[in-house]
């Protein structure tokens, strides 16, 4: 037998209080009939019925588990890889405070709205890095997300074909799941056009591979200024350069693979409808394991405890004749 709780500091004194209060009563009812001249064997019957039910409620509280039973325990879950585009446009505040700041409050959200899935996170500007491969540990995942900054990759244009086919490698080589159904997911957020000439092949693999693409664009289409460590940047010209978000490149790539173009502006946030669409995918069979296990049995203590509670209202007995 198996108990769920331990007889601790309460049932211990509720087994002093009735052993107390029942020496209490024995020693009054023995000493009122000896004084009377009459016999009290019977108020034994009583405490001997009470101390019964008084047993199995202790019984019933500690949990009693018992008999075999199996039970098919399954995991089930996505895999979301998440690319995010770190070139030096991404410091523009078009969107306050940073676009990149405010990427990095939603990309927070994502992996709370999927804490029971395993995520991945790839940055890149015209190269990809791996930041974080895919994980269930969402700590480290809101470590990794809060160190991003545009000085992590070289910022010398942006290329989608990277990532994209870093993150298709790295999905398509995983081998922990049991079923060949798909629900892998790649999530590439940026705010500017596409410079690569790799693209249009890798996101054809990615659609034949049956692989969810979902594209986010952040920026304005009045844009703004891009700040850098020696001020406002300029072009070969000297001019100031003002970064717009360009969503052609995205809308297009979300298309070519069945996706879906979601945007972040300075009047609408498409994050809770890209989250409501990704919670709409079927997850993945990932594990599937038959346990041994035993029920907690409390109730059949408890209800023999209730029926001698309701022989002791029902049973009358005389502990003192006179």
């Amino acid at each position: 037998m198996i108990w769920s709780g331990e007889v601790g500091s309460l049932e211990l004194l509720f087994i002093l209080l009735f052993g107390l209060f029942y020496v209490l009563y024995i020693f009054k009812t023995i000493r009122a009939a000896k004084s009377l001249g009459t016999g009290y064997r019977r108020v034994f019957y009583k405490i001997a019925l009470r101390a019964a039910y008084f047993s199995l409620f202790i019984v019933a509280l500690l949990g009693p588990s018992f008999g075999e039973s199996t039970k098919e325990i399954k995991s089930i879950g996505k895999d979301i890889f998440i690319a995010i585009d770190l070139s030096e446009s991404m410091n523009a505040y078009d969107i306050q405070p940073t676009r990149l700041e405010k990427i990095k409050f939603e990309l927070k959200e994502i992996v709370e709205a999927f804490s029971s899935d395993r995520i991945g996170l790839i940055m890149f500007s015209n190269e990809a890095y791996v930041q974080c491969p895919l994980t269930y540990d969402k700590s480290a995942l809101n470590l990794f997300i809060e160190t991003l900054n545009t000085n992590l990759v070289p910022n010398t244009g942006t290329d989608f074909g990277p990532p994209l086919k870093m993150a298709l490698g790295k999905i398509s080589d995983d081998k922990e799941t049991v079923t060949r159904q798909k629900s892998k997911i790649i999530i590439l957020i940026s705010d500017g056009e596409d410079f690569g000439e790799n693209t249009a092949s890798i996101a054809k693999t990615i659609e034949e591979e049956g692989i969810k693409l979902f594209t986010l664009g952040i920026g304005t289409a009045q844009g703004s200024k891009i700040m850098t460590q020696r001020g406002f940047k300029k072009d070969n010209h000297g001019q100031e350069v003002v970064s717009k978000l360009n969503p052609v490149s995205l809308k297009k790539l979300a298309s070519a693979t069945s996706g879906k173009y979601f945007e972040i502006n300075a009047s609408q946030n498409d994050v809770e409808k890209l989250i409501n669409t990704i919670g709409d995918i079927e997850g993945e069979l990932r594990d599937s394991k038959t346990m041994d296990v035993s029920a907690n049995k409390y109730y059949y203590f408890l209800a023999l405890a209730l029926f001698l509670i309701f022989l002791d209202a029902v049973l009358k007995v005389r502990t003192v004749n006179i």
